[in-house]
């Protein structure tokens, strides 16, 4: 069911925030598996007590491929996320010391199901839809005669709980957008604003349908 969520467009990912010590001469690093994209990488760097935290750009694969020495050693200033299986951050150039480290914004699926005694992994407003889609696969072998009306019912749970949420969170992270620009944007007050980003307070449908236009823009 979950799987069929994704493919129909839901995003079931959250963000975390992670760190990597650079390790000198080395210029790859392999993640965790559930690792889908990182967002942003600062470089942070202790200088006489003194932490500083450094932003360094994103390259794209063809740009990265066509760095001619990619051994050269210095404070990194560039990085490329190689999707494989499991991601590898490289940066460029390759750190000149072991004490630097990557902090990054990571893009991470969230946890399936296992034991029926643990907690779902997804937020609580998903849980109406996660029921309704539940009972729709039971039906199928326990009720047959019911399934067109469980399917109409999950669809409808689907498309009220539209992951607008990750739509917004999107915009802040990928955008030139802030909270106080985007609620400006919206016509919210800031406080509004973080309710709506924790799931206090619904989105209305004039909010849903300008974030899309604005995510679609950037």
């Amino acid at each position: 069911m979950l799987a069929e969520w994704a493919n129909r467009g839901l995003n079931q990912w959250t963000i975390e925030q992670d760190t990597q010590t650079v390790t000198q001469g080395t210029a790859e690093y392999t993640l965790n598996s559930n690792v889908i994209d990182i967002l942003d990488v600062v470089l942070r760097r202790t200088t006489n007590g003194e932490q500083t935290d450094i932003s360094i750009d994103r390259l794209s694969r063809s740009s990265y491929l066509n760095i001619p020495n990619k051994t050269t050693q210095s404070m990194p200033s560039q990085w490329f996320l190689d999707k494989l299986n499991a991601p590898v951050l490289k940066v460029w150039p390759t750190p000149d010391n072991s004490t630097d480290i990557l902090v990054f914004n990571k893009m991470i699926r969230m946890d399936d199901a296992d034991a029926a005694t643990n907690t779902m992994d997804m937020p609580f407003r998903f849980y109406p839809c996660f029921a309704a889609g539940l009972a729709y696969y039971i039906a199928i072998k326990r009720a047959p005669e019911k399934v067109q009306l469980l399917k109409q019912t999950e669809m409808k749970k689907i498309k009220e709980q539209a992951d607008t949420t990750i739509v917004a969170r999107t915009i802040l992270y990928t955008t030139t957008f802030n909270k106080k620009t985007l609620a400006k944007e919206l016509g919210l007050s800031r406080p509004t604003l973080d309710k709506r980003l924790d799931g206090i307070s619904e989105w209305k449908v004039l909010e849903i349908k300008w974030l899309n236009k604005l995510h679609k823009e950037n």
